[in-house]
């Protein structure tokens, strides 16, 4: 390659300078996206930490108002004539049913769990193939 340089003469580089001023371009060129990743990765997660502070806020507030309900609940019970203690009492039991309930859903749903079915295959087939060789049956190519 030939460059020029300001004062008007040329310059001839050699195999190894060019493949040298190549490796710095493209070392340059991946630090350059690196940081790019970084700053967005930053950003993305300065917004992840407020989303996520959003919604602990939130269930805070929503669990206070559970709380606020459920005394409600329990006087609407003793404005028809049940006693105090019954109707917190019923309402207590009311949750310990939702809780059971939910607990037997989760179960439920964690017997029905695969865990990775799919991958474990692929990954056991590629493993074969690697030690056949390829398509050739007769020579491993990985030792176990």
């Amino acid at each position: 390659m030939t460059e020029v340089r300001p004062n008007g003469q040329y310059d001839e580089k050699t195999l190894g300078e060019l493949v040298a001023i190549a490796t710095g371009s493209v070392s340059r060129l991946v630090k350059s996206e690196l940081e790019l990743a970084k700053l967005e990765l930053k950003g993305d997660a300065k917004k992840a930490a407020l989303g996520s502070t959003l919604f602990a806020v939130a269930g805070v507030i929503g669990g206070v108002v559970v709380i606020l309900l459920s005394i409600a609940f329990a006087y609407g019970l003793v404005a028809l004539g049940i006693w105090r203690w019954a109707a917190f009492l019923i309402v207590a039991g009311v949750y310990v049913l939702l809780a059971a309930v939910l607990i037997l859903i989760g179960l439920w749903r964690m017997k029905k769990m695969s865990g990775a079915k799919r991958s474990r295959q692929s990954v056991k087939e590629d493993l074969a193939m690697l030690r056949r060789g390829g398509d050739s049956e007769d020579k491993p190519a990985l030792t176990e």
